[in-house]
């Protein structure tokens, strides 16, 4: 074997070889319903692209950490967040925050708790990194969000010095939020171990409540975030870390993986993000927010008028539908049922074994973004209140793909 034999079950990205699949069907003339990707359909503001325009000419190698100016603009952000333990030092850019979690998981000497339904990178990145795992199945009971009982429970199983735990509040793929942050940072302080919270979706938040365990948890919680969601920035690669000064041995040795690995993020990229932090996109996340959450609570109602159990997304751009008690031992695993419904009628899930669920469990992702958000916004912007009727004519994709997936359960 050329590759190392820890490597031998990868498989790619399940989130883009399902874009690559759907891509393949359209070539071909199907029709597609792209539930699958979980990509941002609103466009990136446009003061944002004129400064990447502007700044098209920065050639040189920038600080490993990042850009100065620009590390200063998102310290702001978190000081408008009220997290002021954090100073400048503290941040760190990178090309996308996927980057950075497999430098700290490379940099990282300790086992990794992933509660399940678990963001699809976060374990290959352990296996990668040779880092043990240990799974947490959560419930729906408590909005598909890991408990402190849960914790105590998987804190038997390793008997590593170090661990760090990965919450992502709102979750992908849930679209849940965790409302008892405060009891678990106090079990985590208790056993010392250390939260990567990922709030890549916290500035797509529905309501204006959001708030991060770095609050209850400062010493050692470091913050994810970057301009792939809330930006609809995903191709530009632009993400930071906040890591406490507790951690700095970790903060110093994810540097020097970086300078080895891709030595700084973008130049013209890191300049044109200073605006993404520095302007006031209160309109443009406002009526994105009014729109995705118009769509989410559509999808809610159609699924769960038809038995389908669900919870109502809280923010983001995901919903999370079991279909375990409608269709139950219709399908031998949820990755079966997903290659049935996209070659029956075009629609693309994501089944919930890629998120950490039993692969019998009938889970599944749904990402509620096949729209065109650039359309939606502009006619956002001129009206007060959005109605479900507008989804007919902004949003007649994921009306029909919904309709398609309840007619093709029942039938």
């Amino acid at each position: 074997m050329l590759s190392k034999s820890h490597l031998s079950k990868l498989q790619p990205s399940s989130t883009l070889l399902i874009n690559e699949q759907c891509k393949a069907i359209e070539k071909s003339g199907g029709e597609v319903f792209k539930f699958g990707f979980g990509q941002s359909p609103f466009p990136i503001p446009q003061n944002i692209v004129d400064e990447l325009k502007a700044h098209a000419f920065e050639k040189d190698y920038l600080p490993v950490n990042g850009l100065l100016s620009l590390r200063n603009a998102i310290h702001k952000t978190l000081l408008q967040k009220k997290l002021n333990h954090f100073s400048v030092d503290n941040v760190f850019v990178g090309p996308g925050t996927k980057q950075l979690m497999f430098l700290l998981q490379l940099a990282f000497d300790g086992d990794i708790i992933l509660p399940a339904p678990s963001w699809v990178s976060y374990e290959p990145q352990s296996v990668i990194s040779n880092n043990k795992v240990h799974w947490i199945q959560t419930k729906i009971e408590n909005n598909w969000h890991v408990t402190s009982e849960e914790i105590t429970e998987v804190l038997k199983q390793s008997t590593a010095k170090n661990k760090i735990i990965i919450l992502n509040t709102p979750n992908n793929p849930s679209g849940t939020n965790a409302n008892n942050l405060k009891e678990l940072a106090e079990i985590f302080k208790k056993n010392n171990i250390i939260v990567l919270s990922d709030e890549i979706y916290s500035d797509l938040n529905f309501s204006e409540n959001y708030e991060s365990i770095a609050k209850y948890y400062p010493e050692k919680t470091i913050i994810s975030n970057g301009l792939s969601k809330w930006c609809g920035a995903g191709g530009w690669r632009l993400g930071f870390f906040a890591i406490p000064d507790s951690l700095k041995e970790l903060n110093d040795k994810m540097q020097v993986l970086a300078s080895e690995a891709y030595s700084s993020a973008s130049a013209p990229i890191q300049y044109a993000a200073i605006a993404a932090y520095e302007s006031d996109q209160t309109k443009f996340l406002n009526h994105s927010k009014k729109i995705l959450n118009l769509i989410g609570e559509h999808c809610y109602k159609k699924l769960k008028t038809n038995n389908i159990e669900v919870l109502k997304p809280e923010g983001g751009f995901y919903i999370m539908p079991d279909f375990s008690t409608l269709l139950a031992n219709k399908f031998k695993s949820s990755a079966d049922f997903c290659k049935v419904l996209l070659d029956e009628t075009g629609v693309a899930l994501l089944p919930g074994s890629d998120f950490g669920f039993d692969s019998k469990k009938l889970i599944f992702r749904l990402s509620f973004v096949d729209f065109d958000g650039e359309k939606f916004l502009n006619y956002s912007y001129l009206k007060d209140e959005l109605s479900e009727e507008d989804l007919n004519i902004y949003a007649p994709k994921i009306v029909k793909g919904i309709n398609k997936i309840i007619d093709w359960a029942n039938k």
